[in-house]
């Protein structure tokens, strides 16, 4: 898809191919006074890497999600297919996928099973995407997995987000609900009245307060719906940052120069009524700051310096949020690079992947996670729980710090190289307690103390010829261990 501008002190992973749709990061971060929000937050930051998976009808086309219905002249909206030339037959046609849509090989422990697999800690699934077709039992709009009209509402799996939720909670995943704030598919956000023009609600709610109060309604009831019958819920994530109140409208983004009228929904009464229910839980109005977005979402890119609130990057495996036959998948090294940038910054990796229609991953997608978890598995300690630690990145190294104040070095491949290309000798940063009485391992030498030299006033790791010689492709990173020092006085 095409590119959208961010904001400054962002850079654009390279991507290649067809490129999924880039949202600007906010700027003003609050942070939450709850003190169960706070240490919700503090156990989410912990996790690093998490599962993300967008799924509805439209993966029956193996088109972008969604916004081939949205009537803007842009590269992710726009229509291909037999009915593309007019937008209310595509309309039409759009609609009707829900007659056809049967994932009969939805397996959600299969999903699961993988991702734990892979080392990842929490799941956000698409309960509902900006086309209102919702993937949850939901009693406001037949326009849902669970209607009789779609071919799956008679699978005892059909309320597949209860399913998701149920099946990843059971292996201690965090749960995150994603939730589009537009609906498309509502009479009570594109008013049938007026035809569509963007993104936008297509009337001036000022002028229909009844209508637009009905919307807001239905998007609490919705919510409401989610949070009470589907478990323990962690993140109540909401996309679609053009439904703001019109003061928080920042004129330096290009898209939110579209959004013409006040489209508040009362985020304090959907995040009190919610909390309510669900205690602590993170509220994530992306892109909107303030005191409703718990954490930010930097979207297909990676700040280059660390944040000094949380975050994530929200990042395709392949180059398409949703399904699309063949889509290119980046490579597990690649995967793995993207983890220890992000971490290393103290964020968190929001990997996504799109299912198909008939409910499943490809099998590249599950090679990937394999291959991410058996490296997960070993090197898994200097990701999980950590912070980042100054210089932050050099060269092709990360540096990370536990919380018992490890510090680690990841020395990861490069997407570009073939094999493991690592020095001899390791300089460390100009770190206290280092002296020869400092700890050096490595968990691709388990057992093995690695040695310290010192050299004009600097301490390095002496690199063992079997971790120099022995890393082939498949070893993506090497950790060293630098253990705080115990020197005797």
């Amino acid at each position: 898809m095409l590119k959208q501008l961010l904001t400054a002190g962002l850079f654009a992973l390279p991507l290649t191919g067809l490129l999924a749709q880039e949202h600007n990061m906010s700027r003003d971060y609050v942070k939450p006074e709850d003190p169960q929000v706070q240490q919700k937050l503090a156990a989410w930051q912990d996790l690093k890497f998490g599962l993300f998976m967008h799924w509805g009808t439209y993966s029956q086309w193996g088109i972008v999600e969604s916004w081939s219905i949205c009537p803007e002249d842009e590269g992710w909206t726009q229509r291909r297919g037999p009915y593309a030339a007019s937008y209310n037959e595509y309309i039409k046609a759009y609609e009707n996928l829900q007659t056809t849509f049967n994932p009969v090989r939805f397996d959600p422990s299969k999903w699961a099973n993988a991702a734990e697999d892979a080392g990842m800690k929490y799941v956000v699934f698409t309960t509902k995407h900006h086309d209102g077709f919702c993937m949850f039992d939901t009693k406001q709009t037949d326009y849902k997995i669970t209607d009789v009209k779609t071919p799956f509402s008679s699978n005892p799996k059909s309320n597949v987000a209860k399913e998701i939720f149920n099946t990843f909670r059971d292996k201690g995943f965090m749960i995150g609900a994603y939730f589009s704030k537009p609906d498309w598919h509502s009479k009570d956000y594109w008013w049938p009245y007026f035809p569509p023009k963007d993104r936008n609600v297509n009337y001036d709610p000022a002028k229909y307060p009844e209508r637009w109060n009905a919307f807001k309604t239905y998007t609490a009831n919705q919510i409401g719906e989610l949070m009470s019958n589907y478990g323990k819920m962690d993140i109540l994530w909401l996309d679609g940052g053009w439904v703001r109140p019109k003061a928080s409208i920042d004129p330096s983004v290009d898209w939110q120069k579209s959004i013409t009228f006040n489209q508040d929904i009362d985020m304090a009464s959907i995040a009190a009524a919610s909390r309510k229910l669900q205690p602590g839980l993170l509220v994530v109005d992306r892109t909107v700051g303030g005191p409703y977005e718990n954490y930010v979402t930097p979207e297909q890119t990676i700040p280059r310096q660390p944040l000094d609130h949380p975050w994530e990057s929200c990042i395709t495996m392949g180059n398409s949020w949703s399904y699309v036959p063949n889509d290119h998948y980046k490579s597990a090294n690649q995967i793995i690079h993207m983890l220890l940038r992000i971490v290393s910054r103290g964020g968190s990796l929001l990997l996504n992947i799109g299912p198909s229609p008939e409910g499943d991953f490809s099998d590249t997608a599950y090679a990937r996670l394999k291959d991410i978890g058996g490296w997960m598995k070993i090197h898994g300690n200097a990701v999980y729980g950590t912070s980042p630690l100054a210089p932050y990145e050099e060269g092709q190294a990360v540096y990370l710090q536990s919380k018992d104040r490890s510090r680690y070095i990841i020395h990861y491949l490069s997407n570009e190289q073939q094999q493991m290309n690592v020095p001899e000798t390791i300089v460390l940063p100009d770190w206290e307690n280092v002296d020869k009485n400092t700890v050096v391992t490595s968990p691709d030498l388990p057992g093995k103390k690695l040695k310290l030299q010192q050299e004009n006033g600097k301490w390095g790791i002496v690199v063992p010829k079997a971790l120099r010689e022995g890393m082939n492709l498949r070893a993506y990173a090497i950790t060293f261990i630098v253990a705080p020092s115990k020197s005797r006085k």
